[in-house]
This record gives C-alpha cells, sequence and structure tokens, in this order.
C-alpha cells in the first residue's frame, strides 16, 4: 500500500520561507518515474496545484509561487520537497503531496485531482502578517 506523509509545516511570518518533505513508502515500481506535485487548500477554497516535478517533464510551478519556489526530490530516499520563499499570508493552508502516474500524459499542477493515484494526509502552513 502506498503511503505519502508530509511535514515541515508550520507558522512562519510572512516574508519568511518553509521546506515541506513528502515520503513516500510502498511504491513498488521506479519512484523516480512517478509524477510527484505538491498541492495546497485555503479553508472555504478549492485545493490548487503549485507544483510538480519528474523526469520528463522536470518542475512547473502554478503562477501564484513561480520565482520564489523550488520544488525538488530525492529519488533515493523516495522524498519530494517544496521551499517556499516570501511567504506571503495567501500562501497559508494545507498542504499536501501527491503521486501519479499516465502515461503519455504531462506531469503538471494544473492535472485534475483525481488524476493522482496517492494523497498524503496533509501539513499545515500558516502565515503571520
Amino acid at each position: 500500500q502506498v503511503q505519502l506523509v508530509e511535514s515541515g509545516g508550520g507558522s512562519v511570518q510572512a516574508g519568511g520561507s518553509l521546506r515541506l518533505s513528502c515520503v513516500a513508502s510502498g511504491i513498488t515500481y521506479s519512484y523516480s518515474g512517478v509524477c510527484m506535485g505538491w498541492f495546497r487548500q485555503a479553508p472555504g477554497k478549492v485545493r490548487e496545484g503549485v507544483a510538480t516535478i519528474n523526469n520528463r517533464d522536470g518542475t512547473i510551478y502554478e503562477d501564484s509561487v513561480k520565482g520564489r519556489a523550488t520544488v525538488s526530490r530525492d529519488n533515493a530516499k523516495k522524498t519530494v520537497y517544496l521551499e517556499i520563499y516570501s511567504l506571503k499570508p495567501e500562501d497559508a493552508g494545507m498542504y499536501y503531496c501527491a503521486g501519479g502516474f499516465m502515461s503519455g500524459d504531462t506531469c503538471s499542477p494544473t492535472r485534475p485531482r483525481d488524476w493522482f493515484a496517492y494523497w498524503g494526509p496533509g501539513t499545515q502552513v500558516t502565515v503571520s502578517p
């Protein structure tokens, strides 16, 4: 059974930075081929894609974090990271890690939620003004 577990959330002041981690377990095929993504959901809002990464398509960022976020992965550790700099109050929310694979499809944060087969329980990020 595949499990994703996020960590690294917390309370940060605006302008600060945060590094989130997501460790995968139970993946019996090549982790390096899995599209890994980060999503976030603020209270009362729809869950939105933040960034994705895979070997073929590289990294793709949602417009609101472009230039101030870095998604990376360590395939040996089956871990994906998300660092966000210059945090804004609107960056607050529950951050989820997701994993999926569809041959031929681009790994992108614009993929619908059900494209990703695996989800973590989330880690909360709070940004104070």
